[in-house]
């Protein structure tokens, strides 16, 4: 298992470099002059090349590749062309407001899909498990940032429970309002979400309550619960747990829909400035984060599925299941 995790380390820092490039290369493919942002509007030639040699687009693509790495492996992600302020800290501030809310959100979306995917399933020839599974297929299908405009006119506007956007200009100094200014973007969050979820839980549930080992251990003499939870579970979770970490990836990379809707400084809005401005540092500081986050989920997720399943940790070694 040591031997795998290395292996899977090494995976993740070549896929991490890998990355880098494809994202250094595309950034540089964009049209248009970064030195633009740098300098005023209307700037001479002069005023431009001095903007291209401070920023280093007047360097060689390898150099200035080098030179990105470089930065990388300091902890460095550069200054804002806008703000001239360092990257690196502004995306942990933002951080503080799209990490809770991806967490929060996955974790109420799991709270949901868990109970309701596995009752689909037990119940799948009742009338309520076939409005189950079409309410779930129809969730899918409801675009995030309609759900979201319901719970604002709901919530916000109507009942005057919740704020309709923004996030405290202190944070989290005060937790009981930073969570109220997360109320309706996590629901809106975990509405989506658990509705794809439900379908992959109901999916392996379907999968456990037909098998034959469940179905021996029933005849030997165990309950359903007992038999469900000494030998169902297990095998249900290791498909789930794949799902899982794709949709909490993919959470963390839509953020920007969410906080557009209910205007919350995180990464997502930061992103969509920064490419409106032309401001390459934070755009490749944004992205650059974001994709390290989503291949560490992966590994995560990979990890957890061969601590659940003992077949899956004896093929490590080349041994049978």
């Amino acid at each position: 298992m040591t031997v795998y995790i290395l292996r899977r380390l090494a995976f993740l820092a070549a896929s991490l470099l890998l990355a880098s490039v494809v994202l250094f290369l595309l950034l540089r493919l964009l049209p248009g002059d970064p030195a633009n942002a740098l300098a005023s509007v209307g700037a001479s030639p002069e005023q431009l090349a001095a903007a291209r040699q401070e920023i280093g687009s007047d360097r060689p693509l390898p150099e200035q590749f080098v030179t990105w790495l470089h930065s990388l492996a300091t902890f460095d992600l550069g200054n804002s062309f806008v703000s001239t302020l360092p990257v690196g800290p502004e995306i942990a501030t933002r951080i503080q407001v799209t990490g809770p809310l991806t967490l929060l959100a996955f974790a109420l979306a799991l709270l949901i899909a868990l109970p309701v995917g596995f009752l689909a399933a037990h119940r799948a020839n009742t009338w309520y498990g076939l409005i189950l599974n079409g309410v779930s297929q129809l969730g899918i299908a409801v675009p995030v940032f309609w759900v979201g405009m319901i719970l604002v006119t709901v919530f916000a506007l109507h009942l005057g429970v919740l704020p309709a956007g923004g996030f405290p200009q202190d944070g989290w100094a005060d937790p009981v309002e930073a969570l109220r200014s997360l109320a309706l973007p996590v629901v809106t969050v975990a509405v989506v979400m658990s509705a794809s979820l439900i379908r992959y839980v109901r999916s392996a549930s379907l999968d456990v309550l037909g098998s034959d080992y469940l179905r021996t251990a029933r005849a030997l003499g165990s309950s359903f619960g007992e038999a469900v939870r000494r030998h169902g579970l297990r095998n249900g979770a290791v498909p789930v747990v794949a799902v899982l970490g794709i949709e909490l990836a993919s959470t963390l990379l839509g953020a920007v829909v969410v906080e557009t809707v209910f205007a919350l400084p995180g990464l997502g809005s930061m992103l969509s400035q920064a490419v409106a401005q032309h401001d390459y540092p934070t755009i490749q500081g944004v992205l650059f984060v974001t994709t390290l986050a989503v291949l560490v989920i992966g590994f995560l997720a990979d990890l957890a599925q061969r601590l659940i399943d003992p077949r899956l940790r004896s093929t490590l070694s080349g041994g049978k299941p």
